[in-house]
């Protein structure tokens, strides 16, 4: 059982949705990175998605495209994130840790020596947002062989017909982005999400997390109680653009816990 099996086995047991929160590695500088990641768990984050910077993140609004470029330009690399993860490691073996990026990064490095590295470094699972179905040979299929789960994402234009050939080969869980765009753009509706989850969810027996335009405890509640759970980024990520405390950050990621765990 993966890191990930085991959380949603957990949250399960304890008739609970999951929070999971997004942070970009390096940024607004690595030291800081790895703190606000280390205090994530004790605020009530059940899945860490660390964020690979990359110049052209297709997928990202303009919150995480500058964070990413900021990290970029204190010096992250994948190198970097890859400490970034195991310096977590050292202290929390249990919190599963989800890197989320693009292609380009990974196939620079070389898909086998990243794998083995992401494994070494506790990396749980992947979400490779611009890697669709039909290149699972790319590192989909190889990531699963290595053990960790490829995260896939459904949309609101994943229609019944493309729907099997997205959930084919995923693992860990389904991240449905609730709205057309990108990250951080439009508020999501909960009753526009819910029939989409219940569509899903028909179809695979994997968690289903809600993510993209949730910005407050009340959306992340909303949200959690049509899904499985519920992913904030933008938001998080937009208070280390202002330059927030540590401390102020977690604790506002903490009533974004507190929503969706009271879902």
């Amino acid at each position: 059982m993966t890191r990930i099996d085991a959380k949603f086995a957990a949250l399960k047991a304890e008739n609970r949705k999951a929070f999971v929160a997004y942070v970009m590695a390096g940024d607004p500088d690595y030291a800081t990175s790895l703190d606000i990641v280390k205090g994530l768990p004790a605020a009530g984050v059940d899945i860490i998605e660390l964020g690979l910077p990359f110049t052209d993140p297709m997928a990202d609004g303009p919150t995480i495209q500058l964070a990413g470029q900021r990290a970029l330009d204190g010096g992250q690399t994948l190198q970097k994130t890859l400490e970034l993860a195991r310096a977590f490691r050292a202290e929390d073996d249990s919190t599963p840790i989800v890197m989320m990026g693009y292609f380009n990064p990974i196939h620079s490095r070389g898909v086998e020596r990243f794998l083995t590295e992401a494994k070494e470094a506790g990396i749980d699972g992947l979400i490779v947002v611009d890697l669709p179905p039909e290149e699972d040979t790319e590192l989909c299929l190889p990531a699963q062989a290595a053990g960790l789960d490829f995260i896939r994402l459904a949309t609101p234009t994943t229609d019944d017909r493309r729907l099997p050939r997205v959930l084919q080969n995923t693992g860990g869980f389904v991240y449905y982005v609730s709205i057309t765009g990108i990250t951080g753009a439009a508020a999501a509706e909960a009753a526009d999400v819910a029939p989409e989850i219940a569509r899903i969810k028909a179809k695979t027996d994997l968690p289903v997390i809600v993510g993209f335009g949730i910005r407050s405890p009340e959306n992340a509640r909303a949200m959690a109680a049509v899904a499985d759970g519920a992913v904030v980024g933008s938001a998080i990520v937009k208070l280390v653009e202002e330059k927030k405390p540590v401390a102020e950050i977690l604790a506002y990621v903490k009533t974004l816990a507190d929503g969706a765990h009271s879902a």
